[in-house]
């Protein structure tokens, strides 16, 4: 066997250093070219940006009582969506565990089914729900619910894989069965991080509900939306502004949850 001294093995690392930022570099120049980046493009279009900016302000705040229940629709929108995805995403998250998924060929099955579930942008379900069930806030609570299930139960099978093992090897030694393992060996360790995903996928369901009214699933993005082709500029102001307030309280309130629970 031939042994390097530690200078020829820092001088490797070295080079394979070299190597990978010279990749990375490469691959950065790469992307920036085949996506069009044009920073320049992006100075000379400053006057436009800030006269449109300019046709939204003051706000026009009138307006407000009347946007009260599209926020309340997209607040539902997204407890909904989350509730449905949690639903669809536990039993997927089992099979989709290898050391819980009682045969490959499941474990392989709910792997596929959260790819494509993850896969496919909530966009494109709304879409897919509006042409099936029609406009309103339901297609919105189904796309959020169906994409979101798919994250969710990535992360469900991935936390099942990550428990220790002893717990469960010990409760199986007293006879139990398999749901028994996963109700007193595998939910105790993984209910933190559980609780941790449900409530950050929450807030990232309410961040999509907004603006899923952009394709007809109601809330306040519909009401962006219908302001936004009449030209109404300051109404499109004050929306983005309670778009940013219900994120804002949704972040501070999960992120309360999630300390007290945690």
């Amino acid at each position: 066997m031939r042994w390097r001294t530690p200078e020829a093995q820092l001088g490797a690392c070295s080079r394979w250093r070299v190597i990978a930022w010279a990749l990375a570099l490469g691959g950065l120049v790469w992307a920036a070219r085949g996506a069009d980046v044009q920073p320049g493009a992006l100075v000379a279009g400053a006057p436009f940006m800030a006269s449109f900016l300019a046709r939204m302000l003051p706000p026009d705040l009138t307006v407000v009582p009347s946007l009260v229940e599209p926020t309340l629709e997209t607040l539902q929108m997204a407890i909904a969506g989350t509730a449905l995805a949690i639903v669809l995403a536990a039993p997927l998250g089992l099979l989709a565990a290898r050391n819980v998924s009682p045969h490959p060929a499941l474990y392989w099955a709910a792997r596929g089914v959260l790819n494509v579930l993850r896969g496919i942008n909530e966009f494109v379900f709304a879409l897919i729900f509006v042409a099936a069930v029609g406009l309103g806030p339901f297609p919105g609570v189904l796309a959020l619910g169906v994409h979101t299930a798919g994250m969710l139960g990535k992360f469900y099978g991935e936390a099942i894989e990550a428990v220790a093992v002893a717990p469960i090897e010990g409760i199986q030694a007293t006879g139990a069965g398999r749901l028994q393992t996963i109700r007193f060996a595998i939910l105790p360790q993984i209910m933190p991080a559980v609780v941790a995903f449900n409530l950050y996928r929450f807030e990232v369901a309410v961040r999509s509900a907004t603006v899923l009214g952009l394709v007809g699933a109601g809330g306040l993005g519909f009401a962006l939306m219908a302001n936004m082709r009449l030209f109404k500029y300051p109404e499109v102001a004050t929306i983005l502004l309670l778009i940013l307030a219900l994120v804002a309280v949704t972040d501070l309130v999960s992120t309360r949850v999630r300390k007290r629970f945690l």
